[in-house]
């Protein structure tokens, strides 16, 4: 499966929610997400855990540039995770645990996601689902349209993982944002 991508810092919050809902997105989701990534020669693979029977194993592969780029990504669902996880630790080690809620709004072809991702903050990302046949070039421009009617700036632009922002050394730890609605038991 292929996508086009943008991550991007939510410096304000109230702005990106405001317009978002001017978009008049599907209604929304909140998602409590662990993502526990283990160490590939190449690409990245993560257990994304849901719940302790739900869970998604996700490979990707995407260059690590800000702004728009396309994703190759393979995708499994298991009502095993906590089984999976055992099995991948052992096989290739934890190289880190990214901890989010997440709220899934889909526009279009186009999901967005607002995440408050713990020890770096509010970010949000596009994933411009390419349908069968379409350019590479044409899931940019849908995704440049989207950040713009956003408010998202190019100077936010995040080029790697959130997992690559984590190892950074000498990262700032942002606080925690309210986020405008609640996870379920948060």
């Amino acid at each position: 499966m292929r996508n086009v991508e943008i991550k991007a810092r939510v410096r304000d919050l109230e702005d990106f929610s405001a317009r978002l809902k001017a978009l008049k997105p599907k209604k929304p989701r909140v998602l409590v997400q662990e993502d526990v990534f283990f160490f590939v020669p190449r690409g990245r693979l993560k257990l994304r855990i849901l719940g302790p029977k739900s869970g998604e194993l996700i490979y990707y592969d995407r260059p690590d540039l800000p702004g728009p780029k396309a994703s190759d990504y393979e995708l499994v669902r298991t009502a095993e995770p906590g089984k999976l996880r055992h099995v991948l630790t052992a096989a290739f080690g934890v190289r880190g645990i990214v901890k989010k809620v997440r709220m899934i709004s889909l526009i279009g072809q186009t999901r967005v996601h607002l995440d408050e991702v713990g020890g770096l903050g509010l970010y949000m990302e596009l994933e411009v689902v390419l349908e069968p046949g379409q350019t590479v070039a044409a899931g940019t421009a849908i995704a440049r349209d989207l950040a713009k009617k956003l408010g998202i700036k190019t100077s936010d632009f995040v080029a790697g993982a959130y997992l690559d922002l984590l190892e950074k050394p000498f990262r700032r730890v942002r606080p925690a944002i309210k986020f405008p609605f609640s996870a379920p038991g948060r």
